[in-house]
């Protein structure tokens, strides 16, 4: 397992990594839409989510793979029942609509911050 760090995406807290790299496989640790010094962007739902998948995009860069690499992404959601669409058609311009990785969403009772929502991911590093 190698940790992946970039100083261009959003710092991890001092108890986990970015990202993680093992056996070809990166690992992206949930990220939330948020500034470098963890202030939630502001216009709600679309726009933390639109921050959370730019700052996938970075460190998956920073791992060698990319958002088209994604085998499976886990989402996390305070209201699901009101903002579901409005996170999906944000988080549907990032894929191709043919290559929409594997996905799991979840609704929890809090993210950290206070976000709206979280995402994690999975992707492969290509050779």
């Amino acid at each position: 397992m190698q940790p992946v760090y970039t100083p261009d995406a959003v710092p991890p807290l001092p108890v986990f990594s970015q990202a993680a790299t093992s056996d070809g496989h990166v690992y992206v640790s949930g990220n939330i839409g948020c500034t470098k010094d963890f202030k939630l962007v502001e216009g709600g739902i679309q726009a933390e989510t639109r921050a959370a998948l730019e700052n996938l995009q970075i460190v998956l860069a920073a791992a060698g793979s990319g958002l088209e690499h994604i085998v499976k992404a886990n989402i996390y959601m305070l209201n699901m029942e009101k903002e579901f669409q409005l996170m999906n058609e944000v988080y549907a311009k990032f894929f191709a609509s043919d290559k929409m990785p594997a996905r799991t969403c979840v609704g929890v009772a809090y993210l950290p911050f206070g976000a709206a929502v979280e995402i994690e991911c999975i992707a492969e590093i290509p050779k």
